[in-house]
């Protein structure tokens, strides 16, 4: 009886710290639309590096491209915190509309004045967009 009770005490305290009981939290949400084929996107990114591409199953980041999602999510504190919004000029293709827990950037690929930010995060969707999630792309 002793044994029994140990082992359902053990899997209680297996249940509640692993298998699903703890979450890490998301980096940061990019939705990005635009004018040509497969620019519709909705990238989900968190703290461990797992991936959701256009709400489909978790997939997961390499190790460089973890650091690139937590260096870019850093750079973006100040523009988000302000809530920037840079408006595309006319040929735009994409637009890109991200949020993490200090606010929300919106900018299109050819929007004047971009930070450094912006160019970074609008290249890691990209490459995650064709490296992790498989999409096609078009445009850049």
């Amino acid at each position: 009886m002793r044994f029994v009770l140990t082992a359902a005490v053990g899997c209680l305290v297996l249940t509640a710290c692993g298998c699903g009981g703890i979450v890490s939290p998301d980096l940061f949400v990019v939705n990005r639309t635009g004018s040509t084929p497969g620019a519709k996107l909705t990238l989900l990114v968190n703290e461990e590096g797992v991936v959701h591409c256009n709400g489909g199953p978790p997939l997961h980041l390499s190790d460089p491209q973890i650091i690139e999602a937590r260096t870019i999510q850093e750079d973006l504190q100040k523009p988000a915190a302000s809530h920037l919004s840079l408006p595309a000029v006319p040929g735009s293709v994409l637009s890109y509309y991200v949020r993490d827990e200090n606010g929300s950037v919106r900018f299109s690929d050819n929007s004047p004045g971009q930070p450094a930010v912006t160019r970074k995060l609008a290249l890691f969707v990209l490459s995650v967009a064709q490296s992790v999630c498989k999409l096609p792309q078009q445009g850049a």
